[in-house]
């Protein structure tokens, strides 16, 4: 209800004095600038600056915060409540520490909010790009419950194991990444400078019209490649805007995340991935004490992949009829038979949350093996094609003049 009535008000920036001398600075929502000087007069602040924000243009890539500012953050604030410190109180400690300027502003929102009647949940709701559907919705079943220390606590642990996670998939990408990127510059250098000039001293040694058909094939590709060169990077760039294109809507990015499942190896690893994260999640949330079907719902927007957001979907609308987890999870073919029946042993015994923390905490070990097995793999493949390709570049351009020599020693 509370949210509503915000959304109709209008967000204004005040400066005001504190008792003591003080200046402090905020944003409000208010009907009006006289509400506004009446809440800070409410709260023993005399207001010297109150104006309506305007709607002027920003830009911002993402949302400023990092996860480690989040970690951070609900590490020191579960700390505090736990010493007993009120959490209008611990906001301003925090919003003065961190040296992330743009996440304290986020953090004086959340205070002022606070301040004003608002409860903390609601407030952190006031940001979704920084705060998500999980971390508010646990943060709202600990104030409920009387636990928010304890549920931040697990919030803590949940995101530095999610962080982990993704620091192994994003580092095992890093090298084939930089090495593909490499592999595409040497090959633009061959084709536009390198392949040319043997062209010409070919041509000076009045040997092209008797180049091998090798020498001739890589003339070509790079005449073809410096005659068009234009059109290649607008091709290029059409094609790369076309997949994005494609990806972003819902039937493409379903098709998108359709193959990358089914793919060799990396589609393994996708999976092991997946049922991590969707174990953790899970196992919070149920912890947590955040009813099984919304704990669910929130779980499937979490997933990251189309096809695993419809199988845990499914699974909630059986659940909701009656039906148990694991029966469901099995019929959706993602999850491994082991996942579905140690989830089918923590139903019956009516332990689950601590069965999907154990599933996850395994299938984070498997993750890392998996993906340095991958790194493994991929490796000698693209050593393979680099080498590969720059050396039938080299013996293409330096055939004719193997050629040429064994004529002058004949002669």
């Amino acid at each position: 209800k509370l949210g509503r009535i915000c959304s109709a008000m209008a967000e204004f920036v005040w400066e005001a004095r504190a008792r003591t001398g003080e200046l402090r600075k905020g944003t409000m929502e208010a009907d009006d600038v006289d509400a506004v000087n009446e809440r800070l007069k409410g709260q023993q602040l005399n207001p010297t600056k109150v104006k309506k924000k305007g709607a002027g243009f920003k830009f911002s890539l993402g949302s400023g915060v990092g996860g480690k500012d989040i970690v951070t953050f609900t590490r020191l604030f579960a700390t505090m409540i736990d010493a007993g410190l009120p959490i209008v109180q611990c906001l301003d400690i925090l919003s003065g520490q961190t040296d992330n300027k743009h996440f304290a502003g986020v953090l004086r929102d959340i205070k002022n909010n606070v301040e004003q009647g608002a409860t903390f949940s609601d407030s952190l709701r006031r940001h979704p790009k920084i705060f998500d559907n999980l971390y508010t919705n646990l943060v709202q079943a600990g104030e409920v419950g009387g636990i928010l220390d304890t549920i931040l606590s697990r919030l803590a642990v949940y995101y530095e194991k999610a962080m982990k996670l993704q620091r192994q998939v994003k580092g095992a990408m890093v090298y084939p990444s930089v090495v593909l990127v490499v592999f595409i510059g040497v090959l633009f250098i061959l084709l536009g400078w390198v392949i040319p000039s043997f062209k010409t001293i070919f041509k000076d040694l009045g040997s092209a019209d008797e180049l091998p058909a090798l020498t001739q094939l890589i003339i070509a590709a790079s005449e073809a490649f410096t005659g068009n060169f234009i059109f290649v990077v607008l091709g290029m760039a059409g094609v790369a805007g076309a997949v994005t294109t494609i990806y972003r809507t819902p039937k493409g990015k379903r098709s998108f995340h359709k193959i990358f499942l089914k793919l060799p190896i990396i589609g393994a690893v996708l999976k092991k991935i997946a049922v991590a994260r969707f174990t953790r999640t899970l196992g919070t949330l149920l912890a947590s004490g955040v009813p099984i079907l919304d704990a669910m719902d929130i779980v499937a927007k979490t997933a990251g992949n189309v096809i695993i957001e419809e199988g845990i979907q499914y699974t909630r609308t059986k659940v909701s009829e009656g039906k148990n987890m694991a029966g469901p999870l099995m019929e959706t073919n993602i999850f491994p038979p082991m996942v579905v029946q140690m989830v089918g042993v923590g139903e019956q015994t009516g332990d689950l949350d601590a069965m999907l923390n154990k599933i996850a905490d395994f299938y984070d070990d498997e993750v890392d093996v998996a993906v340095g097995s991958l790194t493994s793999l991929i490796e000698p493949f693209m050593m393979v094609g680099i080498g590969g390709t720059v050396g039938v570049v080299l013996i293409g351009m330096y055939l004719p003049i193997f050629s040429l020599a064994g004529k002058i020693k004949s002669n």
